[in-house]
């Protein structure tokens, strides 16, 4: 036995959206580290009886630091339970930093991030052939936390891709002229989501035009997301993948039908 850290991807909201990973590493943990006010109380309900539970609201680095140092000294298995998915914005990359210098056992347990659960949510695929094969997942410049150079909303929208906007709600007057100036057209289809399967989910449908009016409607400023991208309105198209003139490993193809795929055209 050594002492281990496992960050666990809560999901976005929904108690049941968690993966059968992350409730097995709960069920095992010493210690429960999780963002109390992004994640739902009812996740606790997969913590073993008698473990310490952390709310990590009032903790710094430092602090978190502390209990991953208690961990190594003595043993423990934390769980580090993070809202959505801890690869995105979740502040966790210096956390494994700390978690290596002290010789601890990591694991990361990926989570539902709010993106793929709001396009579920809408029933939207967000690469849609010969419209959108790219996601781009990001947030408006100028808050807490710099953005590198070169990465802007209007650079990111002049490639005309499905983009996922997060943590820019405050801005949305900002967000909404960047994405026209990157070359979105007013009319593209937005879709704003507010606590995506919470209980009080709000989902909107809008435009890139009307995006800064709706969220002033619905007085939305926190825990908004944004899909941004022609994809959410495209209808008529096919993949190739199960098209009868197209092969694999698994499938011959159709010789007629992949005459007419490698044409361009339709087999009759």
């Amino acid at each position: 036995m050594t002492g281990r850290v496992t960050f666990v991807g809560a999901g976005p909201g929904a108690a049941d959206l968690i993966t059968v990973r992350g409730v097995r590493a709960m069920e095992s943990a010493d210690i429960v580290v999780w963002a109390a006010s992004l994640v739902a109380p009812e996740m606790l309900d997969h913590a073993r009886v008698g473990a310490e539970i952390v709310d990590s609201a009032a903790l710094t680095l430092e602090s978190t630091v502390e209990i991953y140092r208690r961990a190594a000294a003595e043993e423990l298995h934390v769980v580090r339970l993070h809202s959505g998915d801890p690869a995105l914005w979740g502040a966790m990359q210096e956390q494994l930093e700390h978690c290596a210098g002290l010789g601890l056992a990591v694991e990361v347990v990926p989570g539902v991030s709010a993106y793929a659960a709001l396009a579920a949510t809408v029933g939207r695929e967000l690469t849609v052939p010969e419209v959108a094969q790219s996601v781009i997942l990001t947030r408006l410049e100028g808050g807490k936390t710099p953005m590198p150079a070169g990465e802007t909303i209007a650079g990111f929208a002049a490639h005309g891709a499905t983009m996922a906007v997060f943590l820019s709600a405050a801005r949305a007057r900002q967000l909404a002229d960047e994405l026209l100036a990157g070359g979105y057209v007013p009319q593209t289809p937005v879709v704003v989501g507010y606590r995506v399967t919470w209980p009080d989910e709000l989902v909107l449908h809008c435009t890139v035009a009307t995006l800064a009016a709706t969220v002033r409607e619905h007085k939305l400023w926190k825990h908004t997301l944004f899909l941004v991208g022609p994809a959410l309105a495209a209808t008529g198209t096919r993949s190739h993948l199960y098209h009868p003139g197209h092969f694999h490993g698994f499938r011959r193809a159709d010789p007629a039908a992949r005459v007419a795929l490698r044409g361009g055209g339709h087999a009759g």
